[in-house]
């Protein structure tokens, strides 16, 4: 019987791959049979020893930092397959009108360079019929209050991927996006985001935020080469939430 969705042979670079989507990631790639380079801003090697992936310390948002780690990645293990640009951060939770104007470029110093840096570095050391898959969000493809630097720079990643979906065609390297709600992981679960998690229970028609397991497995089918033909497209994992509202959400709005 076919191995589906097998990475053996396959050398992944992960970055934020130190905790939740990142780190349930390099574990389903490494049971798949690849092997895994994770990155953070902390050092992570006994997290990385634990699960049988190689530890770099990287700053997403520095060039320098990003080339470096992938050109440890090629040193290691002698080449690239997959970029999985998974680091992100979110700086507060207030309306556009109270917002520092730093928060926006601290937001996309992350989320945005961060893809950038990846694909710019990355690509030159991949090999063709490459997989990159980007972590974005719901909010990179509807506005959501108090979060204003962050979807802007989210937003930004979708337009990212699908242009270099277009421009890395020519060598098959096959660029998605994916856009979860939020993620049961430590960025979610802050004191300032206990409203926007309430909100999401309720109006996610299943009822719940993601878990991170649940993300890296439309990662991993996204970087498997089974689905050579999924390119430059924004795929959610939400629950419905950009469906529209749950049941639940509705009844209680419509009765007020």
């Amino acid at each position: 019987m076919a191995n589906f969705f097998s990475l053996a042979g396959q050398v992944a670079v992960i970055t934020g791959g130190t905790s939740g989507i990142g780190l349930k990631s390099a574990e389903r790639f490494i049971e798949a049979g690849a092997k895994v380079v994770i990155s953070g801003r902390k050092d992570g090697t006994e997290i990385a020893e634990k699960i049988g992936a190689t530890f770099v310390q990287c700053d997403v948002g520095n060039p320098e930092s990003v080339q470096n780690m992938m050109k440890t990645t090629v040193d290691t293990y002698g080449k690239i397959d997959i970029i999985v640009n998974n680091a992100g951060a979110n700086f507060g939770y207030e309306t556009i009108m109270d917002t520092d104007l730093d928060n926006f470029d601290k937001n996309f110093g992350i989320n945005t360079k961060g893809v950038v840096h990846g694909i710019k570095f990355g690509v030159p050391l991949m090999n063709d019929g490459g997989r990159i898959v980007n972590v974005a969000s719901a909010a990179a493809v509807q506005g959501v209050a108090y979060l204003a630097p962050y979807v802007a720079s989210k937003w930004a990643v979708v337009g990212i991927t699908k242009t270099a979906a277009i421009e890395l065609g020519d060598r098959r390297i096959r660029v998605n996006v994916i856009a979860p709600t939020s993620v049961n992981t430590p960025m979610a679960n802050t004191e300032d985001g206990q409203p926007q998690l309430r909100m999401e229970h309720k109006a996610v028609p299943l009822g719940r935020i993601a878990e991170p397991e649940e993300v890296a497995s439309l990662i991993h089918f996204l970087s498997a080469k089974d689905c050579d033909f999924v390119n430059g497209q924004v795929i959610g994992v939400d629950g419905g939430f950009t469906a529209g509202f749950s049941m639940d959400a509705y009844n209680t709005l419509a009765a007020e």
